[in-house]
C-alpha cells in the first residue's frame, strides 16, 4: 500500500507542430511579360509585392481545355484561402492569336478569371520556370522559393494540403502575411450577350443562343438582336427547373431533337441538358456534374456516367453526338435507351484517322450533321474532320497539333487556326468558323478546295444558315452577324505558322524520358489493384522513334531516336493515382493526376540525353531552369 499523495496531473500542453517538410530551396525567378498585367487595376506586380503570401502560378493558354479545367479546380481554393494565397495566371500562348493582348483581355473575362494575370506573349516567364506543358502549376512559398510543380489537372486536393502546410509552417515562423490580395475586378460592360458560344435556328425564325459567360441561354427574334426571353438565372450552377430558376455553367453547343426539344452542351457542368422550348424548363439529360477521369465508365445510363467538358452537340444517325472536348473524344446519347457511350477517340490528343476506336482527336469543339457524315471542328489540330455512321474517321483539312495559319487552296495545303464551329451549307459544302483567324472559311468536298467567305469577324465560334444568308456568332463582339453567302468565296493571302514553342534539342540515338511524380504530402501511390501509373509514348512522324514507343506502367522509358529523322514531336501521356495515406481510414479518398505533353524536338549532336517532365513534385534539373 502506497500512502504517498498522488502527483498532480501535468498541465495540458499543445501538441508539437509537425516538423516542416524538407524542400529544395530554389529561388523563384521574377515574373516578366511583355503584355503587362490584367486584373490589378493597372499595377505592375513583382514577386517582392507578393512576399509573405503563398503564390500559385498557373501557366495557361486560353485554347487549352485542360487549362480551363484547372481554372475551375482553383476556384474553391482561391475563395477559401483568399487572405493567404495569391493565384497568378501566367498566360503563355500556343497560337498566334493568343499572343494578341486584346484576345487575352477577352479570355480573362470570358472564363471568369478572378485573379491577376500576367500576359507573357514571348514566353519569357514560361522559359524561366522551365515549363513544358499547358497547364502547369508552380507553388512559391512566402519567402519566395519554389516548393512544388504540377503539370496537368487533378491536383486541387494536393494543392489544398500543401497550402495548409505552408500556412502552418510560415505562420509559426512569422513569415506569412495575411490580408487582401492584389486582384482588382474590371468594370462590367452592358451588352445583351457576353461571349456567346453557339446558336440554333428556331422554327419561329428566331435564334436560341448560348450566352456563355453569363451562364444562360437567350432567345432572340428573327432580327438577331431583339431579346424574346432568357433561360437560366445567370448564376453559375447546375440546377434543373423553370427558366428563371435553372442554372448553367458556361453552356456552349445547341441542337434540336425530332420531338422539338433542345439539347445543350453545359460545358463546365460536364453535363448535357434539355430545354422544353414551350416553357423554357430545363432538365438534365446526361452527366453527373462530375468530370470524367481515366478509369471511369465509358458507357451506361446517361445520368450515371461522368462527362468531360462537352462543347457541342448534333443530332445524327438517330443519336445525339457530343463533342467531348475535355477527353478528345466523340460520345453519343441514345434517346431510345437513355444511355451514353464513347463513339470515337482513345483520349490521346492528336490527329489520327481510321477506325473510330483507334482515332485521335484534339479538343473537338464543333459538330454539324451532313447527308452522309458528321463534320467535326477539331480545334487543337486546327483541322476539319469527319466521321461516318459506320465509324470511319477522316480529315479534310489540317495536319496536326503544331501547324496552323490562314492559307486557301487545295485541302492538303490549306491551313486553319483553332476553329470552334462547323456548318453544312445548302450545296453540301462546309463552312468553318475559323475562330483564331477571325474568318469564315469554306471547304468544298467536290473540288477539295478551301476558300475564305468572310474576314474581320471577331472570334467566330458558330454559324447557322438562314434563307441564303449565314448568321455568324461573333463571340468576341458579343453579337450575331448576318452575311450574304457569295457565289464565289474570297481568296486571301496565305499565312502559315508553327507553334511558338522552341524545339528541345536532343542528341541522336539513345535517350531517357523521365516523368517525375512524387505523391503529395499525406498520399501514396494506389497499388491495391495493380500498377497505379501509366505511360504512353508515341511520335510524329512515327519514324522519329526507333525504339521506346508504346504503353507501359513505368514512368521512365528508354527511347532511341532515328538519326535519319531530323525533327518531330514527342507525344507523352502520363497518369498516376494516389490515395490518402491514413491506415485508420478503410475508404481513403483517391485522386487521379494526368497530363499529355506534345514536345517539339530537334536532333542535334551534343543535345540533351534526358527529358524530365514533371507531373507532380519538383525535379531538380527542371526547377533550376
Amino acid at each position: 500500500m502506497n500512502d504517498a499523495a498522488p502527483a498532480p496531473a501535468p498541465e495540458p500542453t499543445a501538441a508539437p507542430a509537425p516538423a516542416p517538410r524538407r524542400r529544395a530551396r530554389v529561388r523563384a525567378p521574377e515574373l516578366v511579360g511583355a503584355g503587362g498585367w490584367l486584373n490589378t487595376g493597372g499595377k505592375e506586380l513583382t514577386l517582392a509585392d507578393l512576399r509573405g503570401r503563398i503564390v500559385i502560378l498557373d501557366f495557361w493558354t486560353f485554347c487549352c481545355v485542360n487549362c480551363l479545367h484547372v481554372l475551375d479546380e482553383l476556384r474553391e481554393l482561391e475563395e477559401r484561402h483568399r487572405d493567404t494565397v495569391v493565384i497568378v495566371g501566367v498566360h503563355s500562348p500556343k497560337f498566334a492569336h493568343e499572343a494578341e493582348h486584346a484576345a487575352v483581355v477577352d479570355a480573362v473575362e470570358r472564363y471568369g478569371v478572378e485573379h491577376p494575370v500576367l500576359d507573357d506573349p514571348e514566353l519569357a516567364t514560361w522559359k524561366q520556370y522551365a515549363v513544358r506543358a499547358w497547364p502547369t502549376l508552380v507553388v512559391i512559398d512566402p519567402e519566395g522559393y519554389v516548393v512544388a510543380q504540377h503539370a496537368g489537372e487533378g491536383h486541387a486536393h494536393a494543392l489544398a494540403r500543401l497550402v495548409a502546410e505552408l500556412e502552418a509552417e510560415h505562420g509559426a515562423k512569422g513569415t506569412l502575411r495575411r490580408g487582401d490580395g492584389p486582384y482588382v475586378a474590371p468594370e462590367p460592360v452592358a451588352t445583351e450577350l457576353r461571349f456567346p458560344g453557339k446558336a440554333l435556328l428556331l422554327p419561329s425564325g428566331g435564334f436560341l443562343v448560348s450566352d456563355t459567360t453569363r451562364h444562360r441561354l437567350v432567345e432572340l427574334a428573327a432580327d438577331g438582336e431583339t431579346v424574346v426571353r432568357r433561360i437560366g438565372s445567370g448564376v453559375r450552377g447546375l440546377v434543373d427547373g423553370p427558366a428563371e430558376v435553372a442554372a448553367f455553367s458556361e453552356p456552349q453547343g445547341l441542337a434540336a431533337l425530332p420531338d422539338g426539344s433542345v439539347v445543350v452542351a453545359d460545358t463546365v457542368n460536364h453535363a448535357v441538358r434539355r430545354v422544353d422550348p414551350a416553357t423554357g424548363a430545363v432538365s438534365t439529360l446526361a452527366g453527373t456534374g462530375r468530370q470524367w477521369w481515366q478509369g471511369s465508365p465509358t458507357r451506361g445510363p446517361a445520368r450515371e456516367v461522368d462527362l468531360s467538358s462537352p462543347w457541342d452537340v448534333a443530332y445524327f444517325d438517330d443519336r445525339v453526338w457530343i463533342a467531348m472536348a475535355g477527353v478528345h473524344q466523340l460520345w453519343t446519347y441514345d434517346p431510345a435507351t437513355d444511355t451514353v457511350a464513347v463513339a470515337a477517340g482513345t483520349t490521346n490528343e492528336g490527329l489520327v484517322d481510321g477506325p473510330a476506336a483507334e482515332a485521335w482527336f484534339a479538343q473537338p469543339s464543333g459538330l454539324a450533321a451532313g447527308a452522309d457524315r458528321l463534320w467535326v471542328a477539331d480545334a487543337e489540330t486546327s483541322a476539319l474532320r469527319w466521321i461516318t455512321a459506320d465509324g470511319t474517321v477522316g480529315t479534310a483539312v489540317g495536319t496536326g497539333l503544331f501547324d496552323f495559319g490562314h492559307r486557301d487552296g487545295p485541302a492538303a495545303e490549306a491551313l486553319l487556326q483553332h476553329p470552334l464551329g462547323v456548318t453544312v451549307l445548302p450545296d453540301g459544302s462546309v463552312a468553318v468558323s475559323d475562330t483564331y483567324n477571325h474568318a469564315l472559311r469554306r471547304y468544298d468536298p467536290a473540288s477539295g478546295e478551301v476558300t475564305t467567305l468572310a474576314t474581320d469577324l471577331r472570334e467566330p465560334s458558330d454559324a447557322v444558315v438562314v434563307d441564303g444568308d449565314v448568321v455568324v456568332v461573333e463571340s468576341a463582339r458579343h453579337r450575331l452577324t448576318r452575311l450574304r453567302l457569295p457565289e464565289e468565296a474570297v481568296r486571301v493571302a496565305s499565312v502559315a505558322h508553327r507553334t511558338r514553342r522552341e524545339p528541345t534539342e536532343v542528341a541522336p540515338g539513345a535517350f531517357r524520358l523521365d516523368v517525375v511524380f512524387r505523391a503529395p504530402a499525406g498520399q501514396k501511390l494506389d497499388t491495391r489493384y495493380g500498377p497505379s501509373t501509366r505511360l504512353l509514348v508515341s511520335s510524329t512522324p512515327p519514324e522519329l522513334l526507333r525504339a521506346g514507343a508504346g504503353a507501359g506502367t513505368e514512368l521512365s522509358r528508354a527511347l532511341e531516336w532515328d538519326p535519319a529523322v531530323s525533327e518531330g514531336v514527342l507525344h507523352v501521356s502520363a497518369m498516376a493515382a494516389s490515395c490518402d495515406d491514413d491506415p485508420a481510414n478503410a475508404y481513403p479518398a483517391c485522386h487521379v493526376h494526368q497530363q499529355d505533353w506534345g514536345v517539339p524536338v530537334r536532333l542535334v549532336a551534343g543535345g540533351a540525353g534526358r527529358l524530365p517532365l514533371v507531373l507532380a513534385g519538383l525535379d531538380e534539373e527542371t526547377a533550376a531552369g
